[in-house]
C-alpha cells in the first residue's frame, strides 16, 4: 500500500521542475547580453529543457525514479553550477548572479530526499554546497552560504519527514493486517472453543473417572486440547446441541451443573437464576475458560468453586481456586505472546454482552475471577429478539 503522502510529493517534484527550468531559461535569457560565453551557455539550457520534459515520468513515483536516473540529474546540476565559470563573467559571480541551472538544482536534491529519506538528501545537497561554493570562489558571500544551507536543511527535513511517514504507513498497513487476522481468528477461536476442544475436554475427564484404558484415552485426548488450544488461544466451553435451545430464559444453574465435580464446587440460589439464552451460554463459556485456566496454571489437583449470586441488578459468578494466585503482570504478558484465554474467552465475552470481568489474585492466596452480567443488558437483548421475531409475523 503506497503511503498516501508520497504520491503528492512526487507530482509537486514534476511541476516544480518544469517551472524552475522556465525560470532558469528566462534568468538566462534576461542576462544573455552581459555573458562572456552565451552560446555555452545556451547549449546547456536546452539539454536541461529536453532533460526535464522527457524524464517527467521519472519522477511520477519512486519505482521510475531509480538511482541510475538521480545519480545522473544531479550530475547535471552540478555540472551546470560549475559551468557557469565559463559563461558568466568574474564580476558577476562575485556580485552573487545566478548559476545556470539557477533553483532547478532544489528540484534534484528534493528528488533523493523523497525517494531515499534524509541521508540521500544529505548526500545530495553536500554536493550541490561544495561545487557552490567551488563556482562562487573567494565571492562567496553571506547570501551564499545562506541559500546553501537553506537547500541543505530544506532537503534533509523532507527526507526525515518522508521516512518517517514511510514507516506510519507500514506501521497502519500491519495494524490493518493483523486487526483482519485477529477478528477472523476470534471467529474461528469462538467456534472450536463451542464444539472440539468442549468435545476433547469431556473425554478427558470421562476417561480420568473410567481409569485404565480410558484414562490413557484421556490423557492423550487432553494433550490435544492443550496443543489445539495453543493454535487458537482458546478454552472448551458447553454450548447446546442444534436444536435443543430454549425457547425461553435458561436457568443458569443448569449452564453451570455440568462443571461440578470433585474438584469443582458449583453453589447457587435455591430458586432459579434466568438469564437469556445466547447471554446464559456465553456465560457459562467464559466459566468454562476460567476452569481451564485453573487446570493449566494452578494444576489438576486444584480445586475451584463457582458461586452463583442473583442480584437486583445483575447476575454475578465468581470463580475461585486455591491454586498459587497469578503473578504482577501476568496477564498482560500472556496477551502480548498470543495467549489470549483471558483477554478473548472471558473478557471478550462478558464485554459484548455488556458485561464485566475481573481479576482478583494474591501470590500464595489462589485466583478469583468475577463475572458482572447486568440484567440490564439481558432486557435489551430481550427486547430485540421479541421485536424482530414481531417483524417476522408482520
Amino acid at each position: 500500500m503506497r503511503m498516501s503522502v508520497e504520491g503528492p510529493l512526487w507530482r509537486a517534484l514534476v511541476a516544480y521542475r518544469v517551472l524552475t527550468c522556465g525560470y532558469a531559461i528566462a534568468v538566462f535569457v534576461y542576462a544573455y547580453d552581459d555573458l562572456k560565453h552565451p552560446l555555452i551557455g545556451g547549449i546547456y539550457l536546452g539539454v536541461l529543457g529536453v532533460w526535464t520534459l522527457s524524464t517527467l515520468g521519472r519522477v511520477r513515483s519512486a519505482e521510475r525514479c531509480t538511482r541510475g536516473f538521480l545519480a545522473t540529474d544531479l550530475a547535471l546540476a552540478l555540472s551546470g553550477i560549475l559551468l557557469t565559470m565559463v559563461v558568466d563573467t568574474h564580476a558577476r559571480i562575485e556580485e552573487g548572479a545566478f548559476t545556470l541551472p539557477s533553483i532547478w538544482t532544489a528540484g534534484s536534491v528534493l528528488a533523493f530526499a523523497v525517494k531515499g529519506g534524509w541521508r540521500w538528501a544529505a548526500v545530495a545537497s553536500s554536493l550541490v554546497a561544495l561545487a557552490d561554493l567551488v563556482e562562487r570562489g573567494s565571492g562567496a558571500g553571506r547570501d551564499t552560504l545562506r541559500n546553501v544551507l537553506l537547500v541543505w536543511v530544506a532537503s534533509i527535513g523532507i527526507g526525515y519527514v518522508v521516512e518517517v511517514a514511510r514507516i506510519s504507513e507500514r506501521t497502519l498497513a500491519r495494524a490493518l493486517q493483523i486487526e483482519a487476522a485477529t477478528r477472523e481468528r476470534e471467529r474461528l477461536a469462538r467456534d472450536i472453543h463451542d464444539g472440539v476442544l468442549q468435545v476433547l475436554a469431556m473425554v478427558q475427564r470421562r476417561g480420568d473417572q473410567a481409569g485404565g484404558e480410558a484414562a490413557e484415552l484421556g490423557r492423550m485426548a487432553g494433550e490435544q486440547e492443550v496443543a489445539l488450544r495453543g493454535l487458537i488461544s482458546g478454552a472448551p466451553v458447553p454450548a447446546p446441541r442444534p436444536g435443543e435451545e430454549p425457547a425461553g430464559p435458561s436457568d443458569l444453574r443448569a449452564l453451570l451443573a455440568p462443571y461440578a465435580s470433585a474438584r469443582v464446587t458449583v453453589s447457587a440460589p435455591g430458586t432459579p437464576v434466568p438469564v437469556e439464552p445466547a447471554a446464559g451460554a456465553e456465560l457459562a463459556a467464559a466459566v468454562g475458560a476460567a476452569l481451564d485456566n485453573v487446570a493449566v496454571h494452578a494444576g489438576e489437583g486444584a480445586r475451584a468453586w463457582i458461586l452463583v449470586e442473583d442480584e437486583p441488578d445483575a447476575v454475578l459468578v465468581t470463580v475461585r481456586d486455591d491454586g498459587p494466585g497469578i503473578p504482577e503482570g501476568r496477564l498482560a504478558a500472556a496477551a502480548a505472546e498470543g495467549r489470549l484465554g483471558a483477554a478473548q474467552s472471558i473478557r471478550g465475552r462478558l464485554r459484548d454482552l455488556g458485561g464485566s470481568a475481573q481479576w482478583l489474585s494474591l501470590p500464595g492466596e489462589g485466583t478469583e475471577v468475577e463475572l458482572r452480567l447486568p440484567k440490564a443488558a439481558q432486557a435489551g437483548e430481550r427486547a430485540g429478539a421479541t421485536g424482530t421475531s414481531g417483524g417476522g409475523a408482520a
